[in-house]
Protein backbone atom coordinates (compact mmCIF):
# COMPACT_ATOMS: atom_id res chain seq x y z
CA UNK A 1 0.00 0.00 0.00
CA UNK A 2 1.44 3.38 -0.89
CA UNK A 3 -0.94 5.61 1.04
CA UNK A 4 0.55 8.66 2.69
CA UNK A 5 1.03 7.81 6.40
CA UNK A 6 -0.40 11.23 7.26
CA UNK A 7 -3.68 10.09 5.68
CA UNK A 8 -3.83 6.73 7.45
CA UNK A 9 -4.39 5.36 10.92
CA UNK A 10 -3.00 2.31 12.65
CA UNK A 11 -5.43 -0.20 14.10
CA UNK A 12 -4.24 -2.89 16.49
CA UNK A 13 -6.58 -5.86 16.81
CA UNK A 14 -6.33 -8.51 19.51
CA UNK A 15 -7.67 -11.79 18.15
CA UNK A 16 -8.10 -13.87 21.30
CA UNK A 17 -8.41 -17.59 20.63
CA UNK A 18 -11.73 -19.21 21.45
CA UNK A 19 -10.29 -21.73 23.88
CA UNK A 20 -13.33 -23.97 23.56
CA UNK A 21 -11.89 -24.85 20.13
CA UNK A 22 -8.60 -26.55 19.39
CA UNK A 23 -6.35 -25.40 16.55
CA UNK A 24 -8.12 -27.60 13.99
CA UNK A 25 -11.45 -26.09 15.04
CA UNK A 26 -10.14 -22.53 14.73
CA UNK A 27 -8.49 -23.18 11.37
CA UNK A 28 -11.63 -24.94 10.11
CA UNK A 29 -13.77 -21.95 11.04
CA UNK A 30 -11.38 -19.52 9.34
CA UNK A 31 -11.28 -21.65 6.18
CA UNK A 32 -15.08 -21.96 6.09
CA UNK A 33 -15.57 -18.19 6.36
CA UNK A 34 -12.96 -17.29 3.73
CA UNK A 35 -10.74 -15.51 6.25
CA UNK A 36 -7.51 -16.02 4.34
CA UNK A 37 -8.96 -14.42 1.20
CA UNK A 38 -11.09 -11.72 2.82
CA UNK A 39 -8.73 -10.36 5.47
CA UNK A 40 -7.28 -7.84 5.37
CA UNK A 41 -9.63 -6.08 2.97
CA UNK A 42 -8.32 -4.33 -0.14
CA UNK A 43 -6.62 -1.02 0.69
CA UNK A 44 -5.49 -2.19 4.15
CA UNK A 45 -1.84 -2.96 4.89
CA UNK A 46 -0.61 -5.46 7.47
CA UNK A 47 2.07 -3.73 9.56
CA UNK A 48 2.63 -6.65 11.94
CA UNK A 49 0.99 -9.95 12.82
CA UNK A 50 2.21 -11.76 15.92
CA UNK A 51 1.16 -14.89 17.76
CA UNK A 52 1.02 -14.49 21.54
CA UNK A 53 1.09 -17.97 23.02
CA UNK A 54 -1.85 -18.70 25.26
CA UNK A 55 -3.73 -15.60 24.11
CA UNK A 56 -4.05 -15.49 20.34
CA UNK A 57 -2.84 -13.08 17.72
CA UNK A 58 -2.14 -9.36 17.63
CA UNK A 59 -2.52 -7.70 14.24
CA UNK A 60 -1.60 -4.11 13.45
CA UNK A 61 -3.03 -2.63 10.26
CA UNK A 62 -2.45 0.66 8.44
CA UNK A 63 -5.52 1.99 6.68
CA UNK A 64 -7.31 5.12 5.57
CA UNK A 65 -9.92 6.03 8.20
CA UNK A 66 -12.80 5.50 5.76
CA UNK A 67 -11.99 1.75 5.64
CA UNK A 68 -12.36 1.12 9.37
CA UNK A 69 -15.95 -0.04 8.89
CA UNK A 70 -14.82 -2.50 6.18
CA UNK A 71 -12.25 -4.00 8.55
CA UNK A 72 -14.90 -4.29 11.26
CA UNK A 73 -17.35 -6.07 8.94
CA UNK A 74 -14.70 -8.58 7.80
CA UNK A 75 -13.81 -9.33 11.42
CA UNK A 76 -17.51 -9.89 12.19
CA UNK A 77 -17.99 -12.07 9.08
CA UNK A 78 -14.91 -14.22 9.36
CA UNK A 79 -13.13 -14.06 12.72
CA UNK A 80 -16.03 -14.21 15.15
CA UNK A 81 -16.49 -17.80 16.21
CA UNK A 82 -12.74 -18.41 16.18
CA UNK A 83 -11.66 -15.33 18.13
CA UNK A 84 -13.02 -12.74 20.49
CA UNK A 85 -11.74 -9.33 19.45
CA UNK A 86 -10.53 -6.04 20.87
CA UNK A 87 -9.66 -2.99 18.77
CA UNK A 88 -7.17 -0.26 19.60
CA UNK A 89 -6.64 2.73 17.28
CA UNK A 90 -2.97 3.60 17.53
CA UNK A 91 -0.36 5.86 15.97
CA UNK A 92 3.31 5.67 15.16
CA UNK A 93 5.12 7.21 18.13
CA UNK A 94 8.63 6.85 16.68
CA UNK A 95 8.69 10.26 14.90
CA UNK A 96 7.28 11.93 18.02
CA UNK A 97 9.81 10.18 20.25
CA UNK A 98 12.66 11.20 17.96
CA UNK A 99 11.50 14.84 18.01
CA UNK A 100 11.14 14.87 21.80
CA UNK A 101 14.58 13.26 22.29
CA UNK A 102 16.17 15.77 19.89
CA UNK A 103 14.51 18.70 21.65
CA UNK A 104 15.62 17.33 25.03
CA UNK A 105 19.24 16.98 23.83
CA UNK A 106 19.19 20.50 22.38
CA UNK A 107 17.83 21.93 25.63
CA UNK A 108 20.49 20.07 27.66
CA UNK A 109 23.25 21.33 25.33
CA UNK A 110 21.92 24.87 25.55
CA UNK A 111 21.60 24.62 29.33
CA UNK A 112 25.16 23.24 29.68
CA UNK A 113 26.53 26.08 27.58
CA UNK A 114 24.80 28.85 29.55
CA UNK A 115 26.84 30.20 32.50
CA UNK A 116 24.92 30.28 35.75
CA UNK A 117 24.57 33.48 37.76
CA UNK A 118 27.62 34.06 39.90
CA UNK A 119 29.97 31.90 37.78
Amino acid sequence: MSADPAETILLTIFLKHDQSKNLDGIQGHLAATGWWERFPPKGVEIVSWNVVMGIGQIVTLRLPPHLINVVNVEIERCAWGAFSTEFFPTYDFIPVRERLAREWREARTKQAGTPRAGE
